[in-house]
């Protein structure tokens, strides 16, 4: 079942209308998870840092010992090419993805030059300027890249992350503040976290447990040239019930302001709005073709 609708997707070096099969029941990546995607976004005509998106999926692949076949800047004029297929109103939610086809005499190990390939291109809204979310704790952490591949967008790490979301909606909020393995924050079930307290904004500093997403970066830059303090360090749960304001940062929908963690409520604030307004301010003149 697709997330969204309005679907077309690029396989064997074509576009296609809809949501085709593209892997097999015997494909590594079925039936071992050697699968990895990236998640860029299309809206008023502009798909902010693409090529950043789909430089990071190479990366990924490389991370599941796959050996990449489309480079970044031909992956760009591919999907260019295939939101000719959109309205310029349209949000799209842009997904490159690669899997292993074949397996070792292990069957374990990937086949890293039996690499398949696909885009997804699905129109699926942007939340809402006024849309927000309330956390909770959650039991599940995030793993260490000894345990795990943290070091890539992989399909294999989110049923972890199902697991955080499904525990916070049982306890009747939106989505999961999560630990490190240190028991330290490091972002939300589904995307990064920034804080603010006295004006200044923090963000966990990247450890090597979860993404420093590229929206994130992105925040940081946008906020740091508008004149705020931007910090990147160790920050627990105390800091941010103590916080004047909390804000997510995600792909998906670049900034959702947070509204309670636990018990504590927290007001919309001026720096999430701040941060959505650089945003879109930047977007709209650096994420043309």
């Amino acid at each position: 079942m697709a997330t969204g609708q309005n679907i077309h997707t690029y396989f064997g070096g074509t576009w296609h209308k809809g949501n085709p099969a593209i892997i097999n029941a015997a494909d590594h990546g079925a039936w071992l998870g050697s699968n990895v995607f990236d998640g860029a976004r299309y809206f008023d005509g502009v798909a902010p840092d693409l090529l950043a998106h789909c430089q990071r999926v190479n990366r990924s692949a490389e991370a599941l010992m796959l050996i990449p076949t489309v480079s970044a800047s031909d992956m760009v004029a591919i999907i260019w090419d295939g939101l000719k297929q959109f309205a310029t109103e349209a949000a799209v939610y842009i997904r490159p993805m690669y899997w292993a086809v074949d397996g070792d005499m292990s069957a374990i190990v990937p086949h890293g030059n039996s690499t398949a390939f696909a885009i997804c291109l699905e129109e699926i809204p942007l939340a809402s300027s006024n849309a927000s979310a309330r956390l909770t704790r959650t039991r599940f952490r995030r793993p260490v890249l000894e345990d795990a591949v943290v070091n890539a967008k992989a399909a294999c790490l989110y049923p972890n992350n199902a697991r955080m979301l499904v525990e916070a909606r049982s306890k009747g909020f939106d989505n999961a503040l999560v630990a490190d393995a240190m028991g330290n924050v490091a972002e939300t079930a589904t995307s990064n976290i920034f804080m603010v307290k006295d004006g200044e904004v923090f963000t966990p500093i990247a450890n090597g447990t979860f993404l420093a997403g590229i929206t994130r970066a992105r925040h940081i830059s946008n906020l740091s040239e508008a004149g705020l303090k931007v910090h990147q360090k160790v920050l627990s749960f105390q800091d941010f019930e103590e916080a004047d304001e909390i804000f997510m940062s995600g792909n998906m929908n670049k900034v959702t302001p947070v509204t309670a963690f636990e018990d504590r409520q927290y007001q919309v604030g001026p720096i999430a709005q701040k941060a959505r307004s650089l945003y879109w301010d930047w977007a709209a003149t650096a994420g043309r073709p």
